[in-house]
C-alpha cells in the first residue's frame, strides 16, 4: 500500500469529460442510425456484407476471403486494409454485422476528441463546442454512417489526433499517428505523405522528407506489388478508375485541372467538402492535407467517387475542422473586440449551416418515422430468413445479405460469381449451386438516396427466373410479402 500511494494521481478534468462526453453522445447517434438500418434491412452485402466475410475469416485465423467477391478472392487484393484485422477479437465475441457496426460508430466519435480539445487550447470552451458539433453532425461523417461499414472509419481518428499534434509541432508524434494509415487502405499513403510535406515545410525537414517518401513509396508498393499479389487475376482490381481520362497522359495532366471540375456534380462536392466550416477552413495551409484524397475522387473515372454519397469524405472532416480551428487561431490570440466578433461570427454560420445541411443526410434518420417502425415486409423478412440452417450456402439479394454473412456463405442473387461454380448460362440466369435462395422483389426504402443498381425483375423476367430455377432443381419453400425462399433438392 504504501508503494501504492508514491503513484502518481491521475485527474481527469472537466474539459476533459466534456470532449469525452460529446465523443460518448456521438457514439450512440452514430451506432443507433447504422444499427437500425441493419435491422431494417438497410444495408447492402456491398459492402458491409463483403467486410463482415473478411472480418469472420480474420476471426478464425484465417485468410480474408471473401465470397461475395468471388471464388477464393482475398480482400487484400480489392483494396489494402489489414487494420481490419484488429476487429478479429471483438467479432470472435460478439459474430455479427453489428459488431463491424459499433466499431465505425465508436472510431468515428473518437475522432471529436483532438478536434475538441485543439478548439479548446486555442479558441476557448464554447467555441470548441461548435468545433465538435459541426464535426459530430458532419455530412461527410453522416453519410459514412449511412452506408455501411469501411475500412476509412479507422483512418478518421488517426488522422484528427496526428492533426492535433501537428497544430501543436509535436511532429514525431503525428507523424507516429500517421504512419499507421498505410494499414488502413492504399490510397492513404497519400495523405501520409501530404502530412509529410506539411512537417518538411513547419517543422523538422529530415523527418518530413522521410515521412513523405515512406507515404509514396507505400502507396506505390501496395498499388504495384502487394494487392495484385493477392488478387487472384494479378492486377490492381480498380486499375479501370485510374485509366486516363483522354487519349494520352499528356493530355489528362494538362487537362487534370479542369477534369477535376467537370462534371458539375466534382464542383459541387469540392465546395460542399469546406461548406460545414463555412469556407474558412481554406486559410489554413493545414486545408492542403484534403488534396491527396480530393484529388484521386475527382479525377477517377467511377463517377461514384465525385458525389456526396457513400463513405469517401469521411476522412476528409478531421481536416476541414482542423483547418477551421487553425484558421481562427491569429483572431482568438489577437484579443481586440473587432476580431473577437469575426471568431464568433465564424462560428455562428459553422453551426448554421451544420443546421441546414443535417436533414439531407442520413444522420437525419434518427427523427424519421420510419426509422423506428419494423413494416410487415420487414417482418417477412426476418421470419423466413430463420428458416435458413446456419452454416448453409445461400444466394441472396444484395439488401438480404448481410442478414446472413455472420452464419452462411452468401453470394448474390442473381449475380453467381465464380464461387458457385457456374455449369451452364442458358436460360435468364446462370446455374446456381447455392443450397439456398432468397430474394427480395420490393425495392427497399431508400431515403435519402435513390435505389442502388441493383436488378429489381420485371414481372415477366421474374416469370423466366422461377422458371430457370425449378429447371435447376429449387423449390419455392416459402413466399411472403414478395420475398422468396427457394431450396435445392438433393
Amino acid at each position: 500500500m504504501p508503494a501504492l500511494a508514491r503513484l502518481p494521481r491521475v485527474r481527469i478534468g472537466r474539459p476533459a469529460l466534456l470532449w469525452w462526453g460529446w465523443a460518448a453522445a456521438l457514439f450512440l447517434l452514430y451506432a443507433t442510425v447504422s444499427t437500425r438500418r441493419q435491422a431494417l434491412v438497410r444495408t447492402t452485402g456491398y459492402d458491409l456484407g463483403i467486410f463482415e466475410q473478411a472480418v469472420r475469416a480474420y476471426a478464425h485465423l484465417r485468410a480474408p476471403v471473401a465470397p461475395l467477391r468471388g471464388d477464393g478472392f482475398n480482400l487484400l487484393g480489392d483494396h489494402f486494409h489489414p487494420v481490419l484485422a484488429a476487429l478479429a477479437p471483438l467479432y470472435r465475441l460478439f459474430p455479427s454485422p453489428g459488431t463491424l457496426l459499433v466499431a465505425q460508430a465508436a472510431l468515428l466519435a473518437l475522432a471529436v476528441v483532438p478536434l475538441a480539445r485543439q478548439a479548446a487550447r486555442v479558441l476557448g470552451r464554447r467555441p470548441a463546442h461548435v468545433i465538435a458539433c459541426g464535426y459530430g453532425l458532419s455530412w461527410g461523417i453522416a453519410s459514412a454512417v449511412g452506408f455501411d461499414f469501411h475500412e476509412v472509419c479507422f483512418a478518421v481518428p488517426l488522422v484528427s489526433y496526428a492533426l492535433e499534434a501537428l497544430a501543436r509541432g509535436r511532429w514525431r508524434r503525428a507523424v507516429a499517428l500517421a504512419v499507421p494509415l498505410l494499414l488502413v487502405k492504399e490510397d492513404l499513403g497519400l495523405t501520409l505523405a501530404a502530412i509529410g510535406a506539411y512537417t518538411a515545410w513547419r517543422g523538422p525537414r529530415r523527418l518530413g522528407v522521410a515521412t513523405a517518401l515512406l507515404g509514396l513509396v507505400g502507396s506505390a508498393l501496395e498499388f504495384k506489388v502487394l494487392m495484385p499479389y493477392f488478387n487472384p487475376a494479378g492486377t490492381y482490381a480498380h486499375a479501370a478508375n485510374l485509366a486516363p481520362a483522354h487519349h494520352s497522359w499528356l493530355t489528362t495532366l494538362a487537362l487534370a485541372p479542369l477534369d477535376a471540375v467537370r462534371p458539375e456534380v466534382k464542383a459541387t462536392t469540392l465546395v460542399l467538402v469546406f461548406a460545414p466550416a463555412a469556407l474558412i477552413a481554406l486559410r489554413s495551409p493545414l486545408a492542403l492535407i484534403a488534396l491527396p484524397t480530393l484529388g484521386w475522387r475527382m479525377l477517377s473515372t467511377n463517377a461514384f467517387h465525385w458525389g456526396t454519397a457513400f463513405h469517401y469524405t469521411a476522412v476528409l472532416m478531421p481536416v476541414v475542422f482542423a483547418a477551421l480551428t487553425d484558421a481562427l487561431r491569429p483572431y482568438a490570440a489577437a484579443g481586440d473586440p473587432l476580431a473577437r466578433r469575426h471568431v464568433r461570427a465564424s462560428l455562428a454560420t459553422v453551426a448554421a449551416v451544420t443546421l441546414v445541411l443535417l436533414p439531407s443526410f442520413p444522420l437525419a434518420q434518427i427523427a424519421h418515422r420510419s426509422t423506428w417502425r419494423t413494416t410487415p415486409h420487414i417482418a417477412a423478412v426476418h421470419a423466413l430468413l430463420r428458416r435458413i440452417p446456419d452454416g448453409a450456402s445461400v444466394a441472396a439479394s444484395n439488401r438480404l445479405v448481410p442478414q446472413l454473412t455472420s452464419r452462411t456463405t452468401v453470394a448474390l442473387f442473381p449475380t453467381f460469381p465464380v464461387h458457385w461454380k457456374l455449369y451452364a448460362t442458358d436460360g435468364p440466369i446462370p446455374r446456381p449451386t447455392a443450397q439456398w435462395i432468397v430474394y427480395d422483389r420490393v425495392p427497399p426504402e431508400s431515403w435519402p438516396y435513390p435505389p442502388g443498381p441493383w436488378p429489381y425483375p420485371a414481372p415477366r423476367q421474374e416469370r423466366e427466373y422461377a422458371l430457370a430455377l425449378a429447371r435447376y432443381g429449387y423449390v419455392r419453400v416459402a413466399e411472403a410479402d414478395g420475398v422468396s425462399l427457394l431450396h435445392r433438392r438433393g
